[in-house]
């Protein structure tokens, strides 16, 4: 992986830029003013309270408060990964990108030529589709037409051991083909086309870029009906979405992404006008899926069978998906009729048929509930009991804000129990302490607070900095980005998003970042300084709760001395 984009470039980058010529190839903005202005493309309005000014090289929406830099615009609109945002500005501006040496130890470099061998290997699938009347006549009676083949690349690849290596011209055993997941090699040490005899779909990286393939068998042949390419240097299955790049490219805004279980599924709906649909390859649909679905769309709708089978995915699909929702995002579940897959239904009831049965789709945390709750009896002790126990570790997973309030809510109206007490009775007292509701609201909050103005840490006294600094260890992401900030002084969110960019913790920051505040930006200061007061003293409250209890397990001088030191003075 490539080392982080410096600061400095980006800096540079944005003084070259004009903020009014990268907004306004991408919407409309008239003159007002020192400033322009224009509806929001962020929130439906339909009085314009965008503006962007010139003289800062600043946007600000006055209605849902989105603002930032080109940078944080390209994001935003275009929906983009921050390293991706930055390489679209650059090449924009006819620049390269930098990169410097990351943190910690080398990461293994892509070889570039990967993509190249994955492109050419593309090309020729679908340039032996044409000269296979067998393969196209499949397509056809699956309802396909050469349009939407072209679209989505659609190739074939035909029977036989070496076709791909002697249409590529590569020496026999290429160790290129080999690490792309082209081709396997035997037990004797010769190499031979993994996909053979087989309609093949590119698998797209957001980029664009070739990053792998799924193979299909033409009917009933021997092994599997489906085949992916494996794990490689540029892809990896846990997190990539078929269809996503074509749904992008296919449609400005996505409000909404239909998850369903195959390739042909998501090219039929393609051929019939829904464009907005992807697919896993071949696993559940887990976190990382997630956290990319709701990088481009608000609401995803898990369309699986309605057999056994199809509702064990839907159910892992609702938990791995608890730990990205918020009150911004809709997770939804609809299972289909016996016998139908989403291929069958658009095509025997049509476009508005097919979109009608999405749009009754069962909001996913009913689903939750109402899975939870089966065979209950919800009017005795014991069934609410029981239902808060089964529920509770789910709802643990939701992250704290508005969802969270409104899912504990609905449990006590169910059973008149709080999940957080359910959960804290199963719990030792050293995991609630970590877990402690009061101490991850407030650091949350102060986290999202710091990420909105990052100068408002070293605004804090020096005193009330140091003594929360003397909790560390308890503060998590929060410590992190103050102590960054502490010697970072002048760094402003882009800066922070950079160094951050390869991190696991990216897409928190990311998130948080993006959360609009229903607060005047004048008025942040203050709620920081006081929450940073109160953070600290819950963290000296739990401290002494913890030194308390050490010292009664094992009373000994040292204990009470550090007990005596936690006491308020």
């Amino acid at each position: 992986m490539a080392g982080r984009i410096p600061q400095s470039f980006i800096n540079d980058m944005l003084a070259r830029v004009d903020i009014v010529d990268v907004i306004q190839s991408r919407m409309t903005l008239k003159k007002a003013g020192k400033n322009y202005s224009g509806l929001c493309p962020f929130h439906d309005e339909k009085t314009p309270s965008f503006s962007v000014s010139p003289d800062k090289q600043f946007f600000h929406c006055f209605g849902c408060q989105e603002s930032g830099t080109a940078l944080t615009f390209i994001m935003n609109f275009d929906r983009l990964e921050f390293v991706e945002a930055v390489e679209s500005l650059a090449q924009q501006l006819g620049l390269e990108v930098q990169r410097e040496a990351g943190r910690g130890p080398p990461r293994p470099q892509v070889d570039p030529d990967l993509y190249a061998v994955l492109e050419k290997a593309e090309q020729f699938y679908r340039y032996s589709l044409r000269k296979q009347p067998v393969a196209v006549d499949y397509l056809k009676s699956r309802g396909l037409t050469g349009v939407v083949a072209r679209d989505f690349g659609i190739g074939y690849a035909p029977p036989g051991w070496q076709n791909l290596q002697e249409y590529l011209k590569t020496p026999k055993g290429s160790p290129q083909l080999l690490d792309a997941g082209l081709t396997i090699e035997s037990d004797s040490g010769r190499a031979y086309d993994r996909f053979r005899d087989r309609i093949m779909f590119p698998i797209r990286d957001t980029r664009g870029r070739v990053i792998g393939f799924g193979g299909r068998t033409l009917g009933a042949e021997e092994g599997p009906k489906y085949l992916n390419s494996p794990e490689t240097p540029v892809f990896h299955k846990g997190s990539e979405l078929y269809g996503l790049y074509e749904a992008r490219r296919a449609l400005r805004r996505i409000d909404r992404l239909i998850v369903v279980e195959g390739y042909m599924d998501v090219v039929a709906l393609a051929q019939h006008g829904v464009a907005n649909s992807v697919a896993t390859l071949g696993t559940a649909s887990g976190e990382a899926h997630f956290q990319k679905l709701y990088r481009y769309a608000d609401e995803v709708v898990c369309c699986f069978d309605g057999d056994q089978a199809g509702r064990a995915a839907a159910w892992k699909a609702l938990e791995n998906a608890l730990p990205t929702l918020n009150e911004h995002r809709l997770i939804k579940v609809v299972f289909l009729p016996d016998g139908e897959d989403p291929d069958s239904l658009i095509r025997s009831q049509g476009k508005a048929g097919f979109l009608r049965f999405i749009d009754n789709a069962m909001p996913g945390l009913e689903f939750l509930f109402q899975r939870l709750s089966q065979g209950l009896d919800l009017s005795s002790v014991d069934g609410r009991a029981r239902l808060a126990g089964l529920v509770a570790p789910y709802l643990n997973k939701v992250p704290e804000g508005y969802l969270r309030t409104l899912l504990e809510q609905k449990l006590r109206e169910l059973t008149g129990l709080d999940a957080r007490a359910s959960s804290a009775r199963r719990m030792p007292t050293d995991v609630r302490s970590t877990l402690n509701n009061r101490t991850q609201k407030v650091s949350d909050r102060l986290l999202t607070l710091l990420l909105k103005q990052p100068e408002i840490w070293l605004k804090v006294d020096a005193a009330d900095r140091s003594r929360l600094f003397l909790h560390r260890g308890d503060l998590g992401l929060l410590g992190e980005l103050a102590s960054y900030i502490d010697t970072h002084p002048e760094a402003d969110i882009e800066e922070i998003l950079v160094h951050w960019s390869d991190e696991p913790s990216y897409e928190e920051l990311l998130q948080r970042a993006q959360t609009v505040l229903e607060i005047e930006s004048g008025v942040i200061l203050g709620e920081f300084k006081e929450g940073v007061v109160r953070l600290t003293e819950i963290l000296e409250q739990q401290a002494r709760r913890r030194a308390l209890t050490a010292l009664k397990e094992n009373p000994d001088v040292e204990g009470l001395r550090q007990f005596m030191a936690l006491r308020k003075p």
